[in-house]
């Protein structure tokens, strides 16, 4: 357990409990709020004890600050682009007291390689937009638009340059859409992030899946392991013991 620090709110800001180690978050409901992808994500990455990890995108630090808790990461590091978001990351990780372990970084993806030194981290996760292009948005300077389309980076972009930053042998875990499933294995492919590890993730046992959550390890060699289904839901509406534990319920 940290000791919290005094941190300044913005309007429209709130504290939100995390429900784990008595971690704390700010958000802005006004611009966006983690969802429930982060938070699998954070559970499917397996990080091994003293590694340099690395958030691709991370909003308002949500994975970074999650796996301060669940792994005995070395350092966690996260980069943002938009200024609102990386200053919410940054005043959490002081928020919890956990300076010494996360860093947020403001920064393009899409120049992550130059940011950062090269092959340095052995994870990197990433919950990136999952529509493509800007089609029939009004503002693409929104917060929310930002986080749901590739309006700043591609899943190139996130790809390209996790391969530049990871160590041999190192992972990308990632959290994404199912209908661009041929796609990301191909950029990975491409990019020597071998697809190692996939999980699927239904809303209901009854339905189709909505998530994958998917494990690459760079320069590793071809050969894929699937996991159970990731069931979100009961019949009744209740969230299913694996996901109520994750959640700290």
């Amino acid at each position: 357990m940290h000791k919290m620090a005094q941190v300044s709110l913005k309007e429209s800001e709130r504290i939100d409990d995390l429900q784990r180690a008595g971690l704390k978050i700010i958000q802005d409901p006004g611009r966006f709020c983690f969802g429930m992808d982060a938070v699998l994500l954070a559970h499917f990455t397996n990080v091994p004890d003293d590694s340099n990890v690395l958030d691709l995108g991370t909003g308002t630090g949500i994975i970074p600050i999650l796996m301060s808790a669940l792994t005995k990461a070395a350092h966690l590091s996260g980069l943002e682009i938009q200024d609102e978001s990386a200053d919410m990351a940054d005043r959490s990780v002081r928020l919890n007291g956990i300076e010494d372990r996360v860093t947020i970084v403001k920064g393009d993806i899409k120049e992550a390689g130059g940011i950062f030194p090269r092959a340095s981290f052995d994870i990197i996760t990433c919950n990136p937009p999952y529509l493509q292009g800007g089609h029939g948005i009004t503002n693409p300077g929104d917060a929310k638009a930002i986080a749901r389309h590739e309006i700043l980076c591609t899943l190139e972009d996130v790809v390209a340059n996790a391969e530049v930053l990871l160590k041999t042998g190192g992972k990308f875990c990632m959290v994404h859409r199912p209908f661009r499933l041929s796609e990301i294995m191909n950029v990975m492919h491409e990019h020597h992030l071998e697809p190692k590890r996939m999980r699927l993730v239904y809303p209901f046992a009854d339905r189709e899946p909505n998530m994958v959550l998917i494990e690459g390890v760079r320069g590793g060699n071809m050969r894929i392991e699937v996991e159970k289904p990731l069931i979100l839901q009961n019949p009744d509406g209740s969230y299913t013991d694996e996901v109520k534990e994750w959640y700290g319920f």
